[in-house]
């Protein structure tokens, strides 16, 4: 049976089975997501020997320590994983919400409400718990979910989908709303891009190279989920104790994530004061410095290891205990900076002076801007979300972590007492 076919019975069965999504009550949703995170944790040894076969191979087949982070589940991941489904079974319905309503001289009514997509492709690399993240929207927000993971999470992900598959014994919500696609062949990747009229909307989830691929690929409307770039500016008027901390925190705590921070700039005229205190601290992490030339000289007086930047260094997505370092002009050199190498993710300004901060917060062209806090606070469950389906640098109709309100789209209703148009 070709890709093409598979994908084709697929959707329509996935479709068929969303009409029990349209049906049911917000109350019958949110029950089914507090079933999945009941038998997310009462399987946790079924799920942790398939992650482990997938750990396995990946080790053997040499793939990068970031990537290796990203596939790895834990106890404790899982028991996050189904502890932000119940959080998301606490938020608002977001289907049937009447967004505007009014009526015209004619005596019509106009309503436009929040309904489902329909049928909603995800196509992602590695990261497994993007397979419970993607499930648990999707049916809250009443779209069945078709879910392309990489071949080196596979076994992880068709464990996950068996355990959640559980949870819809005795529901009046048919489990195909829950579809795996074969990760085995790349044909099947194509064959769901290019599944117009059978897929309502596709999002992909990884890396530059993934989303660039998707992008180009696609028949099939997407939402583009961007690469992170993204930037610590340490401005002439920040606590330095803050600044180290936040620093640290937005490269260190998580660096294989989009959001972990990838350029540190620095006002020049604190550098003296800030670099030796920025670069110890890094050091001792054991992150990896890639400085300018400016810098590189502060970092040479006092004996720390760093290396020279290229001009491939400041666009680069390390993933991982690397970051590169800069001084700027002021807030305008950071902006300027951000603007050639960024990729619209997220940036943060660690600032004490109003007018840095709002020249920053006003000129900064991207997702999400952080004031005085981490880069890692992009992020879906951080932002009260519960979870995130993936994060949005794009401008079309989601920016930013899409949750809830984002994997809906709109119907206009229209009431009348027979009238027809003159």
């Amino acid at each position: 049976m070709s890709a093409t076919t598979i994908i084709a019975d697929i959707a329509k069965r996935a479709r068929i089975a969303a009409r029990t999504l349209a049906a049911s009550s917000g109350d019958e949703r949110n029950q089914l997501l507090l079933n999945i995170a009941d038998e997310l944790e009462k399987n946790l040894d079924l799920i942790l020997k398939a992650n482990q076969l997938d750990m396995d191979a990946a080790k053997s087949a040499g793939i990068s320590l970031s990537l290796q982070d990203r596939l790895l589940l834990t106890e404790k991941r899982i028991k996050e994983m189904a502890a932000a489904t119940r959080d998301i079974a606490k938020l608002a319905d977001p289907l049937g919400k009447v967004l505007v309503e009014r009526n015209l001289a004619n005596g019509l009514n106009l309503k436009q409400k929040s309904v489902p997509f329909g049928v909603v492709g995800m196509v992602y690399e590695a990261r497994p718990n993007v397979t419970v993240d993607a499930a648990v929207i999707l049916i809250k927000s009443g779209n069945a979910a078709l879910l392309r993971g990489s071949s080196t999470a596979s076994n992880s992900n068709q464990a996950l989908i068996t355990v959640m598959k559980k949870a819809f014994t005795n529901a009046k919500i048919s489990e195909e709303v829950l579809q795996i696609i074969p990760s085995d062949d790349r044909a099947t990747a194509t064959a769901l891009l290019t599944a117009r009229g059978l897929v309502d909307l596709v999002i992909p989830r990884g890396s530059a190279q993934l989303i660039r691929s998707v992008i180009d690929e696609a028949t099939v409307p997407t939402i583009e989920t961007g690469a992170g770039v993204c930037h610590v500016y340490v401005d002439k008027t920040a606590d330095l104790e803050k600044a180290v901390a936040i620093l640290i925190n937005s490269k260190c705590d998580r660096p294989s994530v989009c959001n972990a921070a990838e350029t540190l700039l620095v006002h020049q005229d604190i550098a003296e004061k800030f670099l030796p205190i920025a670069l110890n601290a890094l050091t001792l992490a054991g992150v990896t410095i890639n400085a300018d030339n400016a810098s590189k000289v502060i970092a040479d007086k006092l004996n720390i290891k760093v290396n020279p930047a290229t001009e491939a260094s400041w666009s680069t997505e390390y993933g991982s205990l690397e970051i590169n370092v800069a001084q700027v002009s002021d807030v305008m050199g950071a902006i300027d900076h951000i603007a050639k190498y960024g990729t619209n993710h997220t940036e943060a300004i660690v600032a004490e002076d109003k007018e840095a901060i709002s020249i920053f917060t006003s000129l900064n062209d991207c997702a999400a801007i952080m004031v005085n806090a981490s880069t890692r606070f992009t992020d879906g469950g951080q932002m009260g979300f519960g979870a995130e389906i993936g994060i949005s640098n794009q401008k079309l109709h989601a920016r930013g972590p899409m949750g809830l309100e984002q994997m809906t789209t709109t119907t206009w209703i229209v009431s009348g007492n027979g009238q027809i148009r003159q």
